[in-house]
């Protein structure tokens, strides 16, 4: 059976252990050499990253989040051995680990970390598609001849490098297709590689849970879960046009993932489909005045995104969250897109004003998606307010400014409530 060793990179047929190295951090598996499919996982990326930049807490169970009030973002496997999980809030992660060092997220600095395990991706193949800062897919399709290695040395090659050069390790998903390879890539965490090949396909399936797939949440497993459907083998059992007929566009799909088929390609240039930001407060607010400026810089910071991505969005997001962690969401589609902090701002307002429920809430949120390009943004002047021009002109006008000088060089009154 073709094997491989993860540490000297050295092939050779079946064993434990790796011949030329003896190391026991072998690979084996019949189609190793032959899948070209993979998904690469940073492992617990953000609280990674702190670790590697501050060693005095490389030892310590590290949480990165917000405040006693907010939710964790992520946390080292240290903080999960104690049962902290992403997005737990705060308070409980700190009752279950209360040892914990917690750090507050630094966003650009993760991105730019991000950038460069994208490059050494660069150097493997161009068919990469970014789900996040720390995950993505890779299609190695066609790649052994320019490396002189199949694919699965490439990946480990890969993983070795952010490890010497990064101080970053993460795990690899290797298939024959996207479900299956991100299945994978959670197999065996942290530092790890599984693999998937066609022939175990049905035999690893059997049995499992369909909250495996990704994207089924908590709400779709219950709607499955009301059909009977626990598990695959479940799924394998309903007829396609019936799937079809009880859960429409995605009952095609869950055909098809029963018997782990998934058709659809890496593909590199994925539209982004919404852009959003969201805060959680200290203390519960109930006061409208106070939410609304919490709206208005939310706004500018969506705006701000679109706007850097030369992006615009036809529907506008609100999002409340209640004490109790229950969420309350009302959207509203323009008729032509924006990028616009004081369309979305004006949108987002309106929006809270149609929620009659007093409050209070811990977090409020804005988001703008039906993504389109900034050059089918705000084409039209609007009737019902002939002032939005004039607004929209001022806006371009601090954007430039803020540009040159600094965003603290122009800050609009409602920004200080």
């Amino acid at each position: 059976m073709p094997a491989l060793c993860r540490d000297c990179l050295h092939p050779f047929e079946s064993g434990t252990r790796c011949p030329a190295c003896r190391s026991p951090r072998v690979l084996s598996h019949p189609e190793l050499f032959t899948l070209s499919i993979a998904h690469m996982d940073c492992d617990a990326f953000y609280a990674s990253v702190e670790k590697r930049d501050n060693p005095d807490i490389r030892d310590k169970p590290v949480i990165v989040g917000g405040g006693k009030r907010g939710v964790v973002s992520t946390c080292c496997y240290l903080a999960r051995i104690k049962g902290v999980r992403s997005a737990m809030p705060m308070f409980q992660a700190l009752k279950l680990c209360p040892e914990a060092v917690v750090v507050k997220p630094r966003g650009s600095h993760y991105a730019a970390v991000s950038r460069e395990i994208r490059a050494l991706m660069d150097e493997l193949t161009p068919k990469i598609e970014p789900l996040s800062l720390d995950e993505a897919f890779l299609d190695l399709s066609g790649t052994e001849r320019l490396h002189r290695a199949p694919p699965a040395v490439q990946l480990c090659r890969l993983l070795k490098r952010m490890e010497a050069e990064l101080g970053l390790t993460g795990s690899v998903g290797l298939s024959h297709n996207k479900f299956l390879a991100k299945v994978a890539s959670d197999l065996d965490k942290p530092r790890g590689f599984s693999v998937i090949g066609r022939a175990d396909t049905a035999a690893f399936l059997k049995g499992k849970p369909v909250r495996m797939i990704w994207g089924v949440g908590a709400a779709t497993q219950m709607t499955l879960e009301a059909a009977g459907i626990r598990s695959f083998d479940d799924l394998a059992r309903w007829d396609r046009k019936d799937l079809n007929h009880r859960f429409g566009a995605i009952g095609d799909r869950l055909w098809h993932l029963a018997r782990g088929e998934d058709h659809r390609r890496v593909n590199p240039h994925e539209p982004m489909k919404s852009i959003s930001a969201e805060t959680t407060f200290d203390e519960d607010i109930a006061d409208r005045d106070l939410l609304d400026g919490h709206i208005w810089r939310l706004a500018e910071k969506v705006a701000d995104r679109t706007k850097a991505k030369t992006l615009a969005g036809r529907t506008v997001t609100l999002k409340l969250k209640r004490a109790d962690f229950t969420a309350i969401s009302r959207r509203h589609t323009l008729r032509e897109p924006t990028q616009m902090a004081d369309r979305l701002y004006r949108e987002a307002a309106d929006l809270l004003a149609q929620v009659k429920e007093p409050g209070p809430f811990r977090l409020v949120g804005v988001g703008l998606s039906d993504l389109v390009p900034a050059a089918e943004a705000d084409l039209t002047a609007d009737l019902l307010d002939p002032q939005a021009a004039r607004r929209a002109g001022a806006e371009r006008a601090t954007d430039a400014i803020r540009a040159r000088f600094g965003p603290d060089a122009i800050v609009k009154g409602r920004s200080l409530r």
